[in-house]
C-alpha cells in the first residue's frame, strides 16, 4: 500500500454536495482532493433532475448547455384524475445531471482542488483511533492519502459514516424505493413537472414526469419501504406507462433508495463532517436532495478551511457546520419531517378533495405554500411552522 501526498481537505463523492464542499474548502484556503469512485462526476443518474433557479444560482452561474427544460409550471394529478395546474411558482430546471455534476467538479477545480475518478475509497486510515486519511484502490492498488479533515459526501449508502462509527441506518418508513425511466417517443408539456398522487399510482409516495424535451421525459415513482413490500414500484411504474405512453421507449432505467428522513443526528465526529445524502438533507416529503447537499456542502466546506487555520479538527469546533446547516435549512427539513406522513398519508378521497378545493382558489394566489397550508391547516402547529420556515427553493 503507498502512500500519496497529504491534503488537509479529502471529499468522498463528487456530486453536488461533494463537488461544493470542495471548492468551499479550496476557496477559504484549503488543499482539496476529491475521491470520485465512478469514471466521470455525475453518473450513475439517481434522480428526476429537477431543481429551482433559487436553489443553484447561488452556486454556479446558469448554463444552457446542462439544461434539458426550463420549467415554469406543476401539474398535480389527484387520485380520481382531476388537475391542478400552478403556474404562479419560480423558474425550475430539469437539468442534464452528468454535465450539471461535471460544470461543478471544474468550478472546485478552478478554486484548487484536484479531481481523482475511477478512486474507491474502501476504509479510513487511522491511527490510534483517530482518523488521519482515506484508503482507497486506484488502478488496482491499494493507496491511503493523509488527511486533516474528511467530508463524506457518498450518497445514502454512506460506507464512510459507519467507518467512522456515526450510525446512518434509517428505520424502513423513512427511506423510499424508486424506480425511474427515461423516456423518448412521447408527447409532453416541455415547461410543465407533474405530479400524480394515488394508492393505486404510488402508495405513499408520488409519481412524477419531468420532462426533458417535447418528445422524452424522466417517469419516475418513489414509495415508501414499508408499501414496496406488498408490490415492487416497478409494477405502479409499469401499469401508469403502460396506460399514458403505451407507445413510448424506455431508454435506461434508474433504481434509487431515498432517505426521506429528518437530518441524521449525528454529521460530525472528530476529522470528519457528512454531508447530502449521506446526512439525509433530503426533502423528506419531495425526496429532492441537490440543493440541499450544495448548502450542506458549503457550510462544511468553510467550516473544514476554518478547521485547517484554526488547527482543532475535534467534534466540538466541527459541530459550527451543524449550527450553520441548521439554522439555514435543518429546521426546515425537521418541518417538512413532520409533514411527511399528513402529505404523503392521505386518503385518496381527501386528496381529490384538496384538490377540488384548491381548483376554487384564483390562479394568482394559488401556490405551493397555499397547498401545504391546506394539508395541514387542522394542525395549528404545523401552520406555524409552515408559515414560518417557507421557502420555495428550500423545497426542491
Amino acid at each position: 500500500m503507498t502512500f500519496r501526498k497529504k491534503y488537509d481537505v479529502i471529499v468522498i463523492g463528487a456530486g453536488p454536495a461533494g463537488s461544493v464542499a470542495a471548492r468551499f474548502a479550496a476557496e477559504h484556503g484549503a488543499s482539496v482532493l476529491i475521491l470520485e469512485r465512478d469514471r466521470e462526476p455525475g453518473i450513475p443518474v439517481r434522480c428526476a433532475e429537477g431543481v429551482s433557479h433559487d436553489g443553484i444560482a447561488p452556486f454556479i452561474d446558469i448554463d444552457e448547455k446542462w439544461i434539458a427544460t426550463t420549467i415554469k409550471k406543476a401539474k398535480l394529478v389527484a387520485p380520481n384524475g382531476e388537475e391542478l395546474l400552478m403556474e404562479n411558482n419560480p423558474t425550475g430546471y430539469v437539468l442534464e445531471r452528468r454535465l450539471f455534476d461535471t460544470a461543478l467538479c471544474n468550478l472546485a477545480a478552478e478554486f484548487g482542488a484536484e479531481l481523482l475518478t475511477k478512486a474507491d475509497a474502501f476504509d479510513l486510515f487511522k491511527e490510534a483511533g483517530e482518523i488521519k486519511g482515506v484508503k482507497f484502490t486506484y488502478r488496482g492498488k491499494e493507496e491511503i492519502v493523509l488527511c486533516d479533515v474528511v467530508i463524506a459526501a457518498d450518497g445514502v449508502e454512506s460506507r464512510v459514516g459507519r467507518w467512522a462509527g456515526i450510525k446512518t441506518d434509517l428505520p424502513l418508513e423513512d427511506m423510499e424505493t424508486s424506480v425511474m425511466y427515461q423516456m423518448t417517443d412521447i408527447d409532453v408539456d416541455p415547461d410543465c413537472c407533474e405530479f400524480y398522487f394515488g394508492n393505486e399510482i404510488a402508495p405513499q409516495g408520488y409519481l412524477w414526469v419531468f420532462p426533458k424535451s417535447r418528445t422524452s421525459a424522466n417517469i419516475g415513482l418513489g414509495i415508501a419501504g414499508s408499501s414496496a413490500l406488498k408490490k415492487k414500484p416497478q409494477f405502479y411504474l409499469d401499469q401508469f406507462v403502460q396506460k399514458h405512453y403505451p407507445a413510448g421507449k424506455i431508454n435506461y432505467i434508474v433504481y434509487a433508495g431515498i432517505p426521506t428522513s429528518d437530518t441524521l443526528n449525528q454529521i460530525v465526529a472528530d476529522h470528519i463532517m457528512l454531508v447530502g445524502d449521506a446526512a439525509r438533507q433530503v426533502n423528506p416529503i419531495t425526496g429532492g436532495g441537490i440543493v440541499q447537499g450544495m448548502i450542506a456542502g458549503s457550510i462544511a466546506g468553510k467550516v473544514a478551511a476554518d478547521a485547517v487555520k484554526e488547527r482543532n479538527f475535534k467534534t466540538k469546533f466541527l459541530k459550527r457546520y451543524r449550527k450553520e446547516w441548521n439554522k439555514r435549512l435543518g429546521k426546515t427539513q425537521k418541518t417538512m419531517y413532520a409533514m411527511k406522513e399528513k402529505y404523503l398519508g392521505i386518503k385518496d378521497k381527501r386528496f381529490n378533495n384538496l384538490v377540488k378545493a384548491m381548483n376554487k382558489i384564483p390562479k394568482d394566489k394559488l401556490s405551493i405554500k397555499t397547498l401545504f397550508t391546506e394539508v395541514v391547516k387542522n394542525d395549528p402547529k404545523l401552520v406555524i411552522e409552515v408559515a414560518r420556515s417557507f421557502v420555495v427553493s428550500k423545497f426542491k
